[in-house]
């Protein structure tokens, strides 16, 4: 097998997308999973102390906006892979 006579642009293409995917699943998956239990554990200390209802509950929103800016990192990081791949330049440089 030739190496060199490979398409590797668009090979480089192809694995990019692919592991484009399940980067987005993650990225999805565990901030949602991390809401979930924020969410619950807030819920959990109001029904506990509902005199401290409100500082749980600027605490659990702060908590939520840090989880859902992880999401979106995630998703921002992914669609640069996708359409401006900084490693593509040196791949199709021929």
């Amino acid at each position: 097998m030739d190496w060199n006579n490979l398409p590797w642009d668009k090979i480089f293409i192809v694995l990019t997308v692919l592991i484009s995917g399940p980067g987005v699943i993650v990225g999805i998956v565990v901030p949602a999973i991390g809401q979930m239990v924020v969410a619950s554990s807030g819920l959990k200390a109001i029904a506990r102390q509902p005199e401290a209802g409100d500082r749980i509950n600027t605490i659990v929103l702060l908590s939520l906006a840090m989880l859902e800016s992880l999401a979106i990192y995630v998703l921002a990081v992914i669609l640069i892979l996708i359409f401006a791949n900084p490693m593509l330049k040196y791949i199709i440089s021929e």
